[in-house]
């Protein structure tokens, strides 16, 4: 599986987590529909579920006017998936490529304003991240 399919699925896996309460292997199972599982995607939905509270601190430390609750529940997910990847799975994968697959994933995925918003808070979120 390419890691733009994982990043997907698990962006599926966690909506499905965040609005649904389900469990994570239940989740990814669920996302599959039959196909083999991957190392990735399960990865990044027990890592994010794992450090959630971590992930959703960085991610509310840069939003300005928002709460996280706020948010739309697929461009809170896209941000945790994204925000778990550059703070946990460095040095592995380039900080320009998690931006660039979110942000290309939020088109998808997101509404009309989900590309630009993602962009705005993960760019906030990297420069922290580089900063500590």
């Amino acid at each position: 599986m390419k890691r733009r399919t994982a990043r997907e699925k698990a962006l599926q896996a966690l909506f499905q987590i965040d609005v649904s309460q389900s469990e994570p292997s239940t989740a990814i199972e669920h996302v599959l529909e039959g196909e083999a599982g991957d190392d990735y995607l399960s990865r990044l939905v027990f890592g994010v579920v794992e450090h959630k509270e971590e992930i959703d601190k960085l991610i509310i430390e840069n939003l300005e006017k928002w709460s996280i609750d706020r948010l739309a529940a697929v461009d809170r997910n896209i941000l945790r998936v994204a925000t778990y990847e550059l703070k946990f799975m460095q040095p592995d994968v380039p900080k320009n490529v998690i931006l660039d697959e979110a942000i290309e994933i939020a088109k998808i995925f997101g509404d009309d304003q989900s590309s630009k918003f993602i962009n705005a808070i993960l760019s906030k979120v990297k420069q922290k991240l580089v900063m500590e």
